[in-house]
């Protein structure tokens, strides 16, 4: 039973736009932070965007100004609409809980994620 479930991911030129999507199972969503993180081959995770519950948002300096975070809390989804790609932002895109991540049997949950890539 998945708990975190990314989609929406893909190939896309510099310059294009991209949105990938949440979908969140159990009843943290609504009363959690969340973020959308990031992790490229040889490189650490990142926190990308972060949405609280009221629906404030703060955004990693490399993204601000080309990607906008946001939630639904009715739905349990959570979004990233990404503008003006760039290929530092190949990425396998992962969403999860901020700035603790969700934990199941003491181990940190991550779902598959969903592969943006960007073409030069």
């Amino acid at each position: 039973q998945g708990q975190l479930v990314e989609s929406g991911g893909g190939l896309v030129q510099a310059g294009g736009s991209l949105s990938v999507s949440c979908a969140v199972s159990g009843s943290f969503f609504s009363f959690n932070a969340m973020g959308w993180y990031r992790q490229a081959p040889g490189k650490q995770r990142e926190l990308v965007a972060s949405i609280q519950t009221d629906g404030g948002t703060n955004y990693a300096g490399s993204v601000k100004g080309r990607f906008t975070i946001s939630r639904d809390n009715v739905k349990n989804m959570l979004y990233l609409q990404m503008n003006s790609l760039k290929p530092d932002d190949t990425a396998v895109y992962y969403c999860n809980a901020y700035p603790t991540i969700l934990r199941i049997n003491g181990r940190d949950y991550w779902g598959q994620g969903t592969q943006v890539t960007v073409s030069s």
